[in-house]
């Protein structure tokens, strides 16, 4: 096994808001899918761990249960200082784990909580 994810969803209320938001914070533009409900992939390399914003699969936001990390780039304070113009709400701000480079956590506008990750 080459990684201990291999996919992940972040629910939405408001399924083109909570794209909005990814897109700005992250820079980047979500992929849009329909199916039998509506999704939005997060760019990811091939090989990569892949993700996206779901809305009418059954699933609600939540800051409790499963929680993810972002890849926050070569220094996570960059998409960061992006998150409260967005529209979310940062509940823990960049922190030091060490060797293992900084975290910090934030509420998407959906209400979920959700965290950066980077060695920088």
């Amino acid at each position: 096994m080459s990684s201990a994810i291999s996919w992940f969803e972040i629910p939405s209320t408001n399924f083109e808001r909570a794209v909005k938001f990814y897109n700005e914070i992250l820079a980047a533009e979500l992929q849009p899918m329909e199916m039998d409900f509506k999704m939005a992939f997060f760019p990811y390399k091939d090989g990569g761990v892949g993700g996206c914003v779901t809305h009418g699969n059954g699933n609600q936001p939540s800051q409790e249960g499963t929680f993810a990390y972002l890849n926050g780039g070569d220094d996570l304070s960059v998409p960061l200082a992006r998150v409260e113009k967005a529209g979310g709400k940062i509940v823990m701000p960049k922190t030091s784990l060490g060797e293992n480079g900084f975290m910090a956590v934030f509420l998407d506008t959906e209400g979920n909580r959700v965290a950066f990750h980077s060695m920088g």
